[in-house]
């Protein structure tokens, strides 16, 4: 500890450093590969304690699957030895005896990955293929397939994983009415059943732009517009579209952009709602694309507008960058679309020093955020950096 303070001390990283702000919230996304096992749960709670933190934001939906009991989704087959055993359960007894809060970390569209298909057959992937987002390329295609049919969810998947640096994977549609219903009782289920101090929402998201295609999203889309067309005009469309189903977007192009993005937050919406009912006093965040204009272009996430609609409490900006005047001024342009709101930076700490850890620390500090969050703790308690560090760096990030 001594010669990691001494290098911060080198570096000028501890002496005028950004003061702490009341009630600072000093936050660690822990991804779901550390919630396998009681003793992995308890050592996490001790390094973050050890190193200053007060906040976990604990991953308990990966994809679809669950790190905690549920009668809606299978058990992450990482479980599947130890059936009895509930992390989140676990996560939140020792949190909240060593004076940590607990956030439970949902990853919300986003339901399986393009490396590996679900191994539970009950997977909403399975049960439900024509709630999974369609992209634009082969919409037309599928317009004729039986969602049911393997060629269906084949396609889907092929097509993914012939994209790995722009597609994480196969997502739920937050326009066809059954996924969100579907959603948003995964959700409530965790909050009600859970003493978690909030529910943080990550993935609230189109994969990109080119989504969603699927046949239900583009009647949905249909429906909205029908009622502000002559009835000529309205019969022109119906007549073209069994031969071009996409007739309606291409026409309306600017809507349909509306449209998916206004769909989106009307699932934030009924996220809040579900949880607020069950428990008014969580604190609901979501994890974004730190940038507004590529969050909305790129993945029609408006967040602004979730803000303004006092939809979630807290916005937490993905800062993962390794360069710091970029850090600064993604943090910065963050906090003036916040407004009264707070704003938790999200660090990619994964990615970084020690140093360039502490240097973002204390940036966003000056900047007046609310809280930090550093991505992860995983990564900073692999077998590269050693069980220490996590504790060194923290200890060293939040000294006076």
């Amino acid at each position: 500890m001594a010669a990691l303070a001494a290098m911060f001390i080198g570096a000028g990283l501890i002496h005028g450093a950004g003061a702490r702000a009341e009630g600072e919230v000093r936050a660690l996304w822990v991804v779901r590969t550390t919630l396998t096992s009681p003793a992995a749960i308890e050592t996490m709670v001790k390094a973050a304690r050890a190193g200053g933190f007060n906040t976990l934001l604990v991953q308990v939906r990966g994809r679809a699957d669950a790190y905690y009991n549920s009668a809606l989704e299978p058990q992450s087959a990482a479980l599947a030895t130890q059936p009895s055993f509930d992390p989140l359960a676990s996560t939140v007894a020792r949190a909240h005896e060593a004076g940590l809060q607990v956030h439970a970390w949902v990853n919300v569209n986003l339901v399986a990955g393009v490396g590996e298909m679900p191994s539970a057959p009950d997977h909403v992937v399975y049960r439900h293929p024509e709630w999974l987002t369609v992209p634009r390329a082969l919409a037309e295609d599928l317009i004729a397939v039986n969602p049911k049919s393997p060629e269906y969810l084949g396609r889907l998947t092929r097509y993914a994983r012939s994209r790995p640096a722009e597609l994480e994977g196969l997502y739920l549609s937050p326009i066809v009415p059954g996924a969100v219903e579907y959603t948003v009782g995964v959700v409530r289920d965790i909050a009600q059943r859970y003493a978690v101090d909030g529910i943080h929402l990550d993935y609230m998201r189109y994969p990109t732009e080119d989504f969603d295609y699927s046949h239900d999203a583009l009647a949905g889309f249909r429906d909205s517009v029908v009622a502000d067309l002559s009835l000529a005009e309205r019969r022109q469309y119906d007549r073209r579209v069994t031969g071009e189903p996409l007739i309606y977007t291409q026409t309306f192009p600017e809507r349909w952009r509306t449209f998916r993005s206004n769909q989106l937050t009307n699932l934030v919406v009924k996220v809040r709602e579900a949880v607020k009912t069950v428990k008014p006093t969580a604190t609901i965040s979501a994890a974004v694309m730190p940038d507004l204009a590529e969050a909305s272009s790129r993945h029609l996430q408006d967040w602004k507008t979730w803000l303004e609609q006092d939809l979630i409490d807290v916005v937490c900006p993905m800062a993962y960058t390794t360069d710091a005047a970029t850090f600064v001024a993604q943090v910065t342009a963050a906090r003036s679309a916040a407004g009264r709101h707070p704003l938790w930076a999200g660090i990619g700490a994964y990615q970084l020093s020690s140093v360039q850890i502490i240097a973002n620390v204390q940036a966003a500090r000056r900047l007046g955020v609310g809280g930090i969050i550093l991505f992860s703790y995983d990564s900073l308690t692999g077998p590269t950096r050693g069980p220490e560090y996590l504790s060194e760096v923290g200890r060293a990030a939040f000294l006076q």
